[in-house]
């Protein structure tokens, strides 16, 4: 086998497992009574292995694939939108994002694209899927919260980028 064709066979068989674990974890998400916020950040950050390894246009592959297959596994489809909508792209943007290095100027733009996000999740739950929704809280008190979660969800997805670039990388990629 030649060394080109070893290389796309590892990519597809890294694509292929990366895939499964976001479309597990989305599923998990949609699932399980708790945590599922948590499981939609941990499929968010399988995107940014394959932008590390293969390049933006790779990454937008995965997404596309992974979000079609989300829709495919998952029961309920309207609980595949945070997914869709903004965890399973935010790794893109935020690698679009930080290619600026200006820090301040990222941290704008990524709450812009936070907040457009969430806007569209919100109008589209509200005019379409609202009596499937048990909210406990008004809209703008989950709204203000999320702002904090979002700081704390892209510092964890920043910790995440590092600890693989400097550790995984070089166990999972021999």
């Amino acid at each position: 086998m030649s060394r080109h064709s070893s290389l796309n066979t590892k990519r597809i068989a890294l694509n292929g497992i990366l895939g499964s674990l976001a479309v597990v974890a989305v599923f998990l998400a949609t699932v399980m009574p708790t945590n599922r916020l948590s499981f939609f950040a941990l499929s968010s950050f399988f995107v940014s292995v394959v932008i590390i390894e293969y390049g933006i246009k790779n990454g937008w592959a995965f997404y596309i694939s992974t979000s079609l297959l989300a829709l495919i596994v998952v029961p309920n489809k309207v609980e595949v939108i945070p997914y869709a909508i903004f965890f399973g792209i935010y790794g893109i943007v935020k690698s679009y994002i930080e290619r600026l290095g200006r820090v301040m100027l990222e941290y704008v733009l990524k709450y812009v694209y936070f907040n457009a996000c969430l806007a569209c999740i919100v109008f589209v739950v509200r005019e379409f899927f609202l009596e499937t929704v048990d909210l406990r809280f008004s809209w703008w008190l989950v709204i203000i919260a999320l702002q904090g979660v979002f700081l704390v969800y892209d510092y964890v997805y920043t910790l995440f980028i590092r600890y693989y670039i400097n550790k995984l990388k070089r166990i999972l990629l021999r």
